[in-house]
């Protein structure tokens, strides 16, 4: 199966996020998306996150439950703290084998690359799809498989987002689901995760 990985803060998931999945999805003819919320992102102080693990993964799966294609995975949170992509491309494997691996990833993140924690051995696991929305064309690199996505500008801010969030008004009209925000609003008033029992 071919299955692209995505992780990220998802602090909270928003528009953008969903869009670049399904690019992915539509694009390189993957059978499954599967978001994996980070524990603890090395490029972001801890503790930072508006959102609680059980809040993002509750928020994710909201926004996902339509997306026959998408999956939510807590891998990466039962990890201890750094969150780096190279082990969860590896645990993975291990657990599925007969994975065709993909990466998915923003242009940023892209250029960024070779500040990440062994980028070559990713490199070996992964095929990268590296999501970019017209602005300069970005280079491959010698022995990195990827394949580069064009999309529309989605000048989406989760920062504005978790503003907004905090300061009870609305953030701007189509960036979060409305699921998301349903649950955003709850959760920024101090309410945690209902309890499925």
């Amino acid at each position: 199966m071919k299955c692209c990985l995505f992780g990220g803060s998802f602090d909270p998931v928003h528009a953008g996020h969903l869009s670049i999945a399904e690019a992915a999805y539509e694009t390189v003819g993957v059978q499954r998306v599967v978001f994996l919320p980070a524990a603890c992102s090395p490029f972001k102080a801890e503790g930072s996150a508006l959102f609680s693990a059980a809040q993002r993964l509750a928020m994710l799966r909201a926004a996902t439950s339509h997306l026959p294609w998408a999956e939510v995975s807590e891998m990466d949170l039962q990890f201890p703290p750094l969150s780096v992509s190279w082990r969860l491309a590896e645990a993975w494997k291990k657990l599925h084998p007969n994975d065709e691996l993909f990466w998915l990833m923003g242009g940023d993140a892209w250029r960024e690359f070779h500040l990440w924690a062994r980028p070559d051995y990713l490199a070996q696991l992964v095929t990268f799809v590296v999501y970019h929305r017209g602005e300069e064309p970005l280079a491959p690199r010698q022995g990195v498989r990827s394949v580069f996505v064009e999309g529309p500008d989605l000048p989406i801010s989760a920062t504005r987002i978790r503003q907004c969030l905090l300061d009870h008004t609305d953030p701007p009209k189509g960036w979060l689901p409305h699921s998301v925000q349903s649950l955003a609003e709850t959760f920024s008033c101090g309410s945690d995760v209902p309890s499925s029992r």
